[in-house]
């Protein structure tokens, strides 16, 4: 029973260490990554050096904004980007928001 209950804290404890983008599942990751290839965003962007140059590289975009910065980008746009409010459904804007957040590649120097 000690160990059972030890194993749950530790179960509970690590859970709570996780990052917030370790919360989306890979079902949604997966989803996000459809959402990005069905609306063209690869014509702009570069992930692993695959895509676009337009806009900014978002191999590592995961590590250098947050979900709701990421969210704000995608709904507004800005610069050149166009906004997708009104073409993305929300579910579309979070699965979205999961797979860009999971994008954490370091920066090449």
């Amino acid at each position: 029973m000690n160990l059972l209950r030890s194993a749950l804290f530790l179960s509970f404890a690590l859970a709570l260490s996780l990052p917030a983008h370790a919360g989306s599942s890979a079902e949604q990751r997966a989803s996000g990554a459809k959402v990005f290839a069905d609306n063209g965003c690869g014509h702009c962007h570069t992930i692993r050096q695959k895509g676009g140059d337009k806009g900014p590289d978002l191999s590592g975009v995961g590590r250098r904004l947050s979900e709701g910065q990421i969210r704000t980008q995608i709904l507004k746009g800005g610069q050149t980007m166009p906004p997708f409010a009104d073409v993305l459904q929300k579910s579309e804007t979070e699965d979205l928001v999961a797979y860009l957040r999971s994008l954490r590649d370091k920066q090449k120097k």
